[in-house]
This record gives C-alpha cells, structure tokens and sequence, in this order.
C-alpha cells in the first residue's frame, strides 16, 4: 500500500517545527538569507531546504487573515518530472512503488543545466531546486529511510498540532473527507488540494491562491509520459545526445 500525507492547513501555527526537522534529519547547511518584508523564511525553496512554510497575509475588512502552508513536494501519482527526466535518461527519476516517493537519483549529477531546468519546468508545483556548484537535487524524499524502516517522516514526527498526518494513502484520503466535512462547517469554500493526483493532500480553508501560487495544479497524465515528453523535446532525447 503506497503512503501520503495529510496536510491540515487549518491547524498550522506557522512554528516551523517540519521544517527544522526536515533540514536537520537531512544534515543540510544554513542558507544565507534575510527577512524582507515577511515572517517567512527562507525567501524561497532551494537545495537546502526541501520544506518551507509559506506565509501569506491577508486584510478581510479590518481583520488580518494568515494562511499558512507547508510546502514540499507533493510525490506526484504521475510525476511529470519522471517523464521529462525520462527524456534525458531513464532511471534519473524513480518512483518507489511501496512508498509512492518520487525520487532522483545520482544519475541527474550528469544532466546539462538546460536538462535540469527542463525537469523542474515539468513541476506543476514549481518544487525541484539544485544546487548550482554540486548540481545535487533538492527535493522532499518522503524520509523514505524512515518509513522503510516503520518510523513517520521527521515532519510529521515533530508536528505539535496535528497539522502533519502520514499512512496509507487510502487511511489519508478517508481521513481528509472526515476532516473536510467538519472544516466545512465553519469555512464554506474549504477543499483539498488536487487528492486525487498527489500522495501529499492539503486540506484549506480557503482558496488556493490566497495561500500560494502552485498550490493546485493540472499535472499532465499521459499514457506513456516519456514518449509526450520526447515530442515535446526532441533535441534532448538520449538518442540525439549519444
């Protein structure tokens, strides 16, 4: 049974606890960054920090709202990265079919940079970021030495709020519609985010954009992914490059 998480927006406080943990467990170094005009911070994802809460502020009247949103890579049913990777060299992109992580691997340390921007255009979620100087991807992996290992990804693991869920993916989906319909209540235009193409389903309270820019998206779907893909890009094909 492949795993998902449940992201409860409702209940995030914004304290960031995923997000150390996951820089921690990953042994990942300090980014060089100030604070401009936002609590949120870093600025931006980037190869050093496969998580971040968004912070996004909002005047309702004389009312200020914050929404809050912990992104990551949403590990893609269908991942389009997979397919655009596909193109350049099989196998540089992977999904493990017991966990559902979308994984890269060593091998996109040889892709061009043009190869490289390809892969993370492919993101609907605007998620994968590299490293310039190493050119090592930097993406959530779903702490998947942690799962295989029968322990909760280190986000979730810290979560003091509930905010953070992760299980079966069926267990996840039930328990989002139960949580839905009981957000509902109090927040009419609630919904989860694109559950049905994801294994990281965000519950909101409100509209996807008052939260974030690639909170939803169409990620395309195609029969055979790397065959779409290598006619959309035939100069980068592994044949054209061998």
């Amino acid at each position: 049974m492949s795993k998902a998480f449940l992201i409860d927006t409702t209940r995030c406080t914004a304290c960031r606890g995923c997000q150390l943990a996951c820089k921690e467990w990953y042994e990942l170094p300090a980014n060089k960054t100030k604070q401009v005009g936002t609590h949120q911070n870093p600025p931006d994802l980037n190869a050093n920090n496969y998580k971040l809460v968004r912070f996004s502020e909002h005047m309702d009247g004389e009312t200020i709202t914050w929404n809050f949103f912990p992104d990551q890579c949403r590990h893609c049913e269908e991942p389009p990265c997979q397919g655009a990777a596909d193109t350049v060299e099989e196998g540089a992109v992977i999904k493990d079919e017991a966990t559902g992580a979308v994984i890269f691997t060593d091998k996109m340390k040889q892709f061009s940079d043009e190869d490289l921007q390809y892969v993370r255009e492919s993101c609907p979620y605007d998620i994968p970021r590299w490293d310039a100087a190493t050119k090592r991807p930097g993406k959530c992996i779903m702490c998947i030495d942690r799962v295989q290992a029968g322990q909760l990804p280190a986000c979730v693991q810290v979560c003091p709020t509930g905010t953070m869920n992760f299980g079966d993916r069926d267990e996840m989906l039930a328990l989002a519609e139960k949580r839905l319909a009981q957000v509902k209540k109090d927040h009419p235009n609630a919904m989860l985010a694109d559950p049905d193409d994801v294994s990281v389903i965000y519950l909101l309270a409100d509209a996807p954009e008052r939260y974030h820019t690639h909170v939803v998206a169409e990620a395309p779907a195609p029969k055979s992914r790397r065959q779409l893909f290598a006619s959309l890009r035939p100069s980068l094909t592994p044949a054209s490059k061998s």
